[in-house]
């Protein structure tokens, strides 16, 4: 039976991000499907994510905003348009190399990998949905289902993930129990492997205010989908036929849209992605003699080096990399289950707080700090957004 739905909006904020997410508008986006839907990227480059005790998952190299490589790397491929990228070996778990890996990027639809990882096990796979009016008519990339067309659960996957259908997005979180729930379960799925820096808004990806992940979280992701064979195999599906809905609509078969595919030899698995405010995202497996890594990428160009290009190049830039040869951080392992994410350590506010130097230095100065009375409640917010991560707690993996 499913558990009680027992996230209000700040209590969610919390479990994700800890109380200062939920109390504190500079320490992380919140989703606020009110708000104008965003156009562009973040002028300056997104918000920076940290974990809410204030660590740096995966190791304190990948804290900034500018590349890390390892000692004596040689130098990287040209024509890297990414903002925010990491590389990273998936078996050991190494951060080979990396930009900006906890910036908080729109993720546009590699946030499908987020939405399949954290459904999958929570939908019946002998269920058949009937796709609704506003399945069928929602914005942006489509499979193509019909009002009153009746769909698998298995081969809805497949057209999310295949075909990037956001209409089959939304036909998933409507058998999951409505978009609430399978944003609540998106986003608990997101805090139990430690990807903090995700917050999401859409089953989609379709850009809504706030909603974030970054290119460690999406590397963090697809290595739980490579390391499923059930999930790995609906990110490899080659095609699917989707049925016919009489007397109108034939039946016809989708391919699979992951371009790496058919462009990089080795290629495991991938999920690319556009929105005006995200740019183009990506993520990808390979594997090569063995070794297996992961390139994400986010807020890239296609000019002057296509996307697949860029994600190839440095997908070799690893390989020829001797194993072992060093690293920038790892990939984090879950949290055990019925273990909630950090919270805040009670901190005491400086009451003469030095001299800001320049408008700008106090906006960075003061990013992410609450004054002293908001710190009083991020203890409160902290104690009830584990109160809420316990009651919750994480769905196992259930096997039909």
């Amino acid at each position: 039976m499913r558990a009680p739905r027992l996230l209000t909006a700040g209590l969610l904020l919390a479990l994700v991000y800890g109380p200062t997410a939920a109390l504190a508008d500079t320490a992380a986006p919140s989703i606020d499907p009110t708000a104008p839907t965003p156009t562009t990227p973040y002028p300056g480059g997104p918000p920076e994510g940290r974990s809410a005790d204030g660590s740096v998952v995966g190791g304190d190299e990948l804290a900034g905003r500018s590349l890390v490589l390892p000692a004596d790397a040689p130098p990287l491929p040209t024509g890297l348009t990414a903002r925010g990228w990491l590389l990273a070996d998936l078996d050991s778990g190494d951060v080979l190399a990396a930009r900006d890996p906890h910036g908080r990027y729109y993720p546009a639809s590699t946030l499908k990998t987020l939405t399949l990882l954290a459904l999958y096990d929570e939908l019946d796979p002998s269920a058949v949905v009937t796709a609704t009016f506003e399945d069928a008519n929602v914005e942006g990339t489509r499979v193509g289902l019909v009002e009153g067309g009746k769909y698998p659960v298995p081969l809805l996957f497949q057209a999310l993930m295949m075909a990037s259908g956001n209409d089959a997005a939304s036909a998933l979180a409507r058998a999951a129990g409505g978009v609430d729930v399978a944003l609540e379960l998106m986003n608990a799925a997101a805090s139990q492997i430690q990807a903090y820096d995700t917050l999401a808004g859409t089953p989609s990806g379709l850009d809504v205010a706030g909603q974030s992940s970054s290119p460690y979280d999406l590397a963090l992701i697809m290595r739980r989908l490579i390391d499923d064979p059930e999930l790995l195999a609906v990110l490899q599906t080659p095609t699917a036929m989707m049925p016919a809905v009489p007397p109108r609509y034939p039946a016809y078969q989708i391919q699979n849209q992951n371009p790496m595919f058919a462009t990089y030899s080795g290629t495991l698995a991938g999920k690319n992605g556009f929105t005006d405010a995200a740019r183009y995202t990506f993520v990808a497996a390979a594997e090569r003699n063995g070794r297996r890594l992961v390139v994400s990428m986010m807020q890239g160009e296609q000019a002057p080096t296509r996307m697949t290009d860029q994600v190839g190049t440095l997908l070799d830039w690893g390989f020829a990399l001797p194993a072992g040869s060093g690293t920038v951080g790892r990939l984090v392992d879950p949290r055990p289950p019925g273990v909630p994410p950090p919270t805040p350590a009670p901190t005491t506010a400086d009451p003469q707080p030095p001299p800001r130097t320049s408008v700008a230095a106090q906006a960075d100065d003061t990013a992410g700090t609450p004054s002293a009375g908001v710190q009083t409640l991020l203890v409160v917010g902290g104690a009830m957004g584990s109160a809420a991560l316990l009651m919750l707690g994480f769905r196992g993996r259930r096997r039909h």
